[in-house]
């Protein structure tokens, strides 16, 4: 399964049932203009396969992780960072808060990712990609 995902992608891994989580899928396809991003939820079959691969804990991880097959993945602060800069224009600048200390961006990625299903609510099943984005989302 690992072997045929695309080399030329940058994989978004997300949870799939958290609303937040959605809405920041929804701009990233809405702002990938160059094609960068395919998508997985952390819940479906590829998802767990890419956390194994990775070795990371499948039973607790909720964070977004941003995944370049064969260069490197990132997680919660650092990964949505990477994300947010291939938007182009303004947006490269974010990347300019890697420079903080990883332990203070992911303490504030912590305490929204906490709050997040009071907060923005919860779906009851995963996403279901448009019949337009279904081309961006692995199986």
């Amino acid at each position: 399964m690992i072997e045929s995902l695309p080399k030329d992608k940058k994989i978004v891994l997300f949870d799939g049932v958290c609303n937040l989580c959605n809405n920041f899928i929804d701009q990233i396809i809405k702002r990938d203009k160059k094609n960068v991003f395919v998508f997985a939820s952390l819940q479906s079959d590829i998802g767990i396969a890419i956390r194994k691969h990775l070795q990371l804990d499948t039973s607790t991880m909720d964070s977004v992780i941003l995944y370049e097959p064969g260069i490197a993945y990132y997680k919660k602060s650092t990964a949505a960072l990477h994300i947010m800069s291939e938007f182009g224009g303004a947006w490269k600048l974010v990347k300019g808060f890697l420079f903080l200390p990883k332990f203070i961006r992911d303490a504030g990625y912590d305490l929204v990712g906490k709050y997040r299903y009071k907060l923005f609510g919860k779906k009851e099943t995963c996403r279901m990609p448009t019949p337009e984005e279904r081309a961006k989302f692995l199986d």
